[in-house]
């Protein structure tokens, strides 16, 4: 296993960058914990694709690595390539999009292991298997309900018993689609259609349960849970309190400081309009960073909030700052964005989207500082 410092792009230098994201290994270590210790047995597996949601997949499944983590997975073939030159062999690699045409001896050579969501993937995987002249692990999704991924019944169906003939079936798996809502009838479908899937295949371990799925309880945890968002400080049960430590905090440099007088319109459409006098600061992060355009939050500042006037530009945000003293902040100084005053989630409440999309979006013009590894 290669040091995730090494591993990871940290991006420019911080002189260079406008902007620092700080990622905290050691909370994503304990988001897994916590996590794991929900589970009424069975084995905390990690999803770390996207670039382990965007907070860098080398540094994260280190850490989860040395936190006791053998099973990861990523949603491309070309990840799964990269993630074992970092973990070495050993744990498990599962490729959730399973194997393009063409692909297949290089996951093979590589270790992975391919997720069949359907017939013609297991039999290109089998495929291989006989062409290399050894046995290839393997895992079956199916689909017991979210229609995106995985064998149908009919599909399961027509499956041979042959069809496994050279590969070792390491997990039958499927994916919840509304585990996020605690009383929606449609888990429970979809636990039945799951086991109902499953007696169609050989025996083997099971998964079912995402992130959200491991709050639903000890029935659906199976062999194997796959949490992905909540290892990164996603809320897994939105409308309820947060379970899940924060694990990034994300500070812009200040580009320059004015005053305004009142009446002056302030960036682009002047959406904004003075209605007295004014100091203003913008800060070196936009749209093109990954801060979404609609969200018009606030920073902080030594604990001062610092609301935004105006609208989102492509490279950078304008500030309110007239509640600083005259002294502060200087050209260089850093605002706070998101931490633990405004989090990932509360970010995505303000642009109606969800912490994932905010997670995998940020941008890679950041300084990166990674903590607690």
């Amino acid at each position: 296993m290669q040091d995730s410092g090494e591993q990871q792009n940290r991006g420019p230098n911080l002189s260079q960058a406008g902007a620092v994201l700080t990622i905290d290994l050691g909370a994503i270590r304990e988001n897994y914990r916590l996590l794991r210790e929900r589970l009424e047995g069975g084995q905390c597996a990690a999803v770390v694709k996207a670039d382990g949601y965007g907070l860098g997949a080398a540094a994260v499944a280190t850490a989860l690595r040395r936190e006791g983590c053998n099973a990861f997975f990523v949603a491309q073939a070309a990840e799964g390539i990269s993630l074992r030159r970092v973990l070495g062999e050993g744990p498990d690699i599962f490729v959730l999009n399973g194997i393009h045409p063409g692909a297949e001896d290089d996951c093979a050579a590589a270790g992975l292991i391919a997720v069949a969501n359907s017939a013609a993937q297991l039999a290109a995987w089998q495929a291989a298997a006989r062409r290399r002249g050894q046995r290839l692990p393997v895992a079956v999704q199916v689909d017991s309900g979210m229609s995106r991924l995985g064998m149908a019944q009919a599909e399961v169906e027509s499956i041979g018993r042959d069809a496994f003939d050279g590969l070792d079936l390491k997990l039958v798996m499927s994916h919840l689609a509304c585990a996020d809502e605690l009383n929606n009838p449609v888990n429970a479908l979809q636990r039945k259609a799951f086991e109902a899937l499953r007696r169609m295949l050989p025996d083997a371990p099971a998964s079912l349960a995402n992130s959200s799925g491991i709050f639903l309880g000890g029935a659906f945890h199976y062999d194997l849970v796959r949490p992905g968002a909540a290892l990164y400080g996603v809320n897994p049960t939105p409308g309820r309190e947060n379970p899940m430590r924060q694990t990034v905090r994300l500070a812009a440099k200040i580009i320059q400081t004015r005053g305004l007088e009142a009446g002056i319109g302030v960036g682009y459409g002047h959406s904004f309009r003075s209605t007295a006098e004014l100091r203003l600061a913008t800060i070196a992060l936009g749209y093109a960073d990954g801060w979404p355009r609609r969200a018009a939050a606030v920073a902080w500042h030594r604990g001062r909030k610092l609301p935004f006037a105006g609208r989102v530009s492509m490279d950078t945000i304008i500030l309110d700052i007239s509640a600083l003293s005259p002294e502060e902040p200087a050209p260089g100084d850093l605002v706070e964005l998101i931490g633990e005053r405004q989090t990932i989630d509360e970010i995505a409440a303000l642009s109606d989207t969800i912490g994932y999309e905010i997670l995998t979006g940020l941008g890679h013009r950041f300084h990166r500082r990674y903590e607690g590894g």
